[in-house]
């Protein structure tokens, strides 16, 4: 199983659709590492710098829809490539959401007012996040405040990430 811990990249944004996420003239990259440099650069957002802001972070939080436009698993593969393997938003795209998790990654919804929330309590500093999956919970923290968000998980989804995404849930049992 893939951590879901770690430094957050807050993206202020609703609709971050996977063109932005990582442009279509990589698509014919053969490599997973090969779509990391350029994950995000496309993405128009005030006071964001993918080449300054996206090293170090492995988590994501965001705005509605994330994910939205094409169905392609590029998009995933770079956020895993950079090793970004949670995305914390209000709602997804259903495609990208069911890509996440057939990579074994988590993609999970929380209510507008939790993601105000983290947002005004944590996006202005340095902030990380730890997940337990177990649970279901993450632990919010920065250097003035700390949260646990209790988090829904089906338990379809748990044997995703707990294989290490759909190849692996199969291998195991096809």
């Amino acid at each position: 199983m893939k951590t879901f811990n770690g430094s957050i990249l807050f993206l202020d944004r609703s609709d971050i659709n996977t063109d932005e996420l990582i442009p279509a003239r990589y698509l014919t990259e053969i490599s997973k590492q090969a779509l990391k440099p350029h994950l995000l650069e496309d993405l128009i957002l005030d006071g964001f710098d993918p080449t300054r802001d996206i090293s170090g972070r492995n988590v994501i939080v965001s705005r509605a829809n994330f994910g939205c436009g094409s169905s392609r698993e590029h998009a995933p593969w770079a956020l895993e490539a950079s090793c970004i393997h949670l995305v914390i938003a209000e709602s997804f795209a259903r495609i990208f959401r069911q890509n996440m998790y057939n990579c074994g990654m988590l993609a999970v919804e929380q209510p507008a007012s939790v993601i105000d929330r983290l947002f005004n309590r944590f996006a202005a500093g340095p902030a990380r996040v730890d997940t337990d999956v177990e649970a279901r919970t993450f632990r919010f923290q920065s250097p003035q405040a700390a949260e646990v968000v209790p988090f829904q998980l089906s338990d379809f989804d748990y044997q995703l990430i707990s294989a290490g995404g759909w190849v692996a849930f199969a291998d195991s049992r096809y």
